[in-house]
């Protein structure tokens, strides 16, 4: 199953990747403040997904890419596609599965947590001694 995921940049900002099912990164949204902000824009898309637009582009290097909008107001752009047929199967893969793709959070950083802990832990230890 595709999902959204969401993640921390090192700017402090927030993003989200909309996975294919199969693990690829098919679109990266823009930068956001919070992870609200993110949820908000993803339920918005879903809500209103007929009326989004699938802008085609192609680089001068050959490679193909969309972004998708609504209104002209871009809310993410895909990877680059090395031939037609894998952009045009990106795309159906987005309209096939956007509607029922679910929202993974990973911007929490689980493993600062985990050596605050084992610092925290050892500087104990230590004291015991």
């Amino acid at each position: 199953m595709s999902a959204f995921v969401i993640s921390q940049k090192e700017n402090g900002k927030y993003k989200y990747t909309f996975e294919h099912r199969r693990g690829k990164t098919l679109l990266t949204s823009m930068e956001y403040y919070s992870k609200e902000a993110i949820q908000g824009t993803i339920l918005f898309l879903q809500a209103n997904f007929e009326s989004i637009s699938f802008y085609r582009f192609k680089t001068p290097a050959g490679k193909f890419f969309f972004k998708l909008a609504i209104e002209d107001n871009i809310y993410a752009t895909s990877r680059k596609f090395n031939t037609e047929l894998r952009f045009e199967k990106g795309i159906e893969e987005v309209k096939r599965s956007f509607l029922i793709a679910e929202i993974l959070d990973f911007s929490i950083d689980i493993f600062a947590e985990l050596d605050s802990e084992k610092i925290t832990w050892t500087e104990e230890r230590n004291n015991k001694k």
